[in-house]
C-alpha cells in the first residue's frame, strides 16, 4: 500500500464483482472488477481500498488492502489493480483463489499523486517493480486523450520476465509521440532483451533527460528504492519541490 496511508477502516462506497484475473508477469497478477452501471470515477494516479464483502479471513486486517488503480479512467466498465504475489499476504492469497463474481467493497478513490497540470514542464517517472501501477494509469489516460505532456518513464525490474505491462507500454510509446519508455533490468536472463541494463543511476537518467532544469520527477516503488532515488535526485541538485515520491509498502 502507499506509505503514509493509515491502515484503518475506509467507508466503502461501491460493491464490485471480480470480473477477471490473470498472471501478467512472473510473480505478478492483475485483477479486473466490473464497474459497469455505476458512477465510479477516479483520476489517474489515485488509489482505493479493497475489502472482501464476505470476509474469508478471521483477522480483519487480512480482509482489506489499499491498491493503486492501474487502469486508465477512460475505461468506464471496469477497474484494474496489479499485485506482486511473491511473499503473498493473506488478502492477496484469498483474492487469487476467489471465484469470479466474488464481490469486494471498494472505497471512493483517494490520493494526490497526480501529474502536474502545466504541459510545458516535462515529467520524468522513475518506477521500480509494481510501482508501475499509478504510472500505467497516467500514461494510458494521457495517451488516450493525446495530451501534450512530455513524459519519460524509467521502469526498473529484476528480469525481463518480471517486467509487467511492457507490451502495453511499448504500444503506447508507438502511439504517443510525447511518451518515451526506458525499461531496464538488473539481471538479464533473455538474449532478446534490447533495452537498458543495470540499476537506475545518474548516468542513465542524464542519457535520456536533457531538460533536467525543467523536469518534474515522480518516483514510485518499494521504500528502499524510493529513498535511493530521492537521494540520487537530490545529489543531482534537483530541488525538492520538483521531486514527488510515493512508497509502496507490502504491495
Amino acid at each position: 500500500m502507499p506509505m503514509g496511508v493509515l491502515k484503518c477502516p475506509i467507508m466503502p462506497s461501491y460493491l464490485f464483482p471480480l470480473k477477471d484475473r490473470r498472471e501478467i508477469a512472473e510473480g505478478t497478477m492483475a485483477f479486473w472488477f466490473d464497474t459497469s452501471g455505476t458512477d465510479f470515477s477516479f483520476k489517474p494516479g489515485q488509489y482505493a481500498n479493497f475489502e472482501f464483502a464476505d470476509a474469508p479471513n478471521s483477522n480483519p486486517d487480512d480482509n482489506s488492502h489499499v491498491f493503486s488503480l492501474a487502469s486508465s479512467p477512460h475505461h468506464k466498465d471496469s477497474v484494474m489493480i496489479a499485485v506482486r504475489m511473491r511473499d503473498s499476504s493473506a488478502f492477496k492469497a484469498a483474492l487469487s483463489k476467489a471465484p469470479l463474481g466474488t464481490k469486494l467493497k471498494v472505497s471512493r478513490p483517494l490520493g494526490k499523486f497526480l501529474l502536474h497540470e502545466d504541459p510545458s514542464k516535462p515529467a520524468v517517472f522513475l518506477a521500480g517493480g509494481i510501482g508501475i501501477t499509478p504510472f500505467l494509469s497516467i500514461v494510458g489516460w494521457h495517451t488516450h486523450h493525446k495530451s501534450p505532456h512530455r513524459i519519460r518513464l524509467f521502469y526498473s525490474n529484476r528480469t525481463p520476465a518480471s517486467t509487467a505491462f511492457l507490451q502495453e507500454l511499448s504500444e503506447w510509446e508507438k502511439q504517443n509521440p510525447n511518451f518515451q519508455l526506458i525499461p531496464t533490468v538488473t539481471d538479464v536472463d533473455d538474449p532478446q532483451w534490447k533495452h537498458e541494463q543495470g540499476f537506475l543511476d545518474e548516468e542513465m537518467i542524464r542519457k535520456y533527460v536533457s531538460d533536467m532544469d525543467q523536469a518534474i520527477f515522480y518516483v514510485v516503488g518499494p521504500p528502499a528504492m524510493v529513498d535511493a532515488m530521492d537521494q540520487l535526485l537530490q545529489g543531482m541538485e534537483i530541488p525538492k519541490d520538483r521531486i514527488r515520491l510515493e512508497k509502496f509498502d507490502g504491495y
